[in-house]
């Protein structure tokens, strides 16, 4: 039995559908709501829960709005060329040149920040807390859905794709690590 209550906020992925999240994640700014111990993300939940614990309001829509929208990011044409449909690496340059996350913040969050992903040898889930040296990457992992990004993403030698494809609502990550009051954000019921 647990003596300790650990509150979870635990965000899907779901690529555009994101911008739910990422409205969710604004209030909370601006509330200055955070009771929570532990965050995990996978895919766009990763992404916007990066602009959530930076504390940068409003970055995660301005992303969704107009970053993700553009012709550099979704290509079709590139795509049946046999490029990305989705250029990830262009996508993160480009927001974090604009809109830097303030990744010092993140690192230095008061609770646990685990980012979902897919082992592509193993095609299971594995949790990996971002450090100052490879956020980028595990972030972008997180969000490297096959097929439509091409590449999977090497972290510590180990080769990773998006972290919905193993687990893409992480409830059960969250209650094994012993969270026993947990948050979902969902865009659908």
């Amino acid at each position: 039995m647990k003596n300790k209550n650990i509150n979870a906020l635990v965000v899907e992925g779901g690529a555009m559908r994101g911008i739910f999240a990422a409205g969710v994640l604004d209030s909370f700014l601006m509330e200055n709501f955070n009771p929570f111990d532990m965050c995990i993300g996978v895919s766009a939940g990763a992404t916007t829960l990066s602009g959530y614990l930076s504390n940068m309001y409003e970055r995660n829509m301005n992303v969704y709005t107009k970053y993700s929208t553009r012709e550099e990011f979704i290509n079709i044409k590139r795509f049946l060329q046999g490029g990305d449909l989705l250029d990830l690496d262009w996508l993160w340059d480009i927001s974090i040149k604009e809109l830097e996350l303030d990744i010092e913040t993140i690192i230095n969050y008061k609770g646990k920040y685990l980012v979902g992903v897919t082992n592509i040898k193993t095609g299971k889930i594995e949790y990996i807390e971002p450090t100052i040296n490879n956020i980028s990457k595990v972030v972008k992992a997180s969000s490297a859905i096959p097929v439509v990004y091409r590449s999977p993403i090497e972290i510590d030698g180990v080769k990773y794709a998006d972290g919905g494809i193993a687990d893409p609502i992480p409830v059960k990550s969250a209650y094994d690590r012993g969270a026993n009051n947990i948050m979902v954000i969902r865009s659908r019921p």
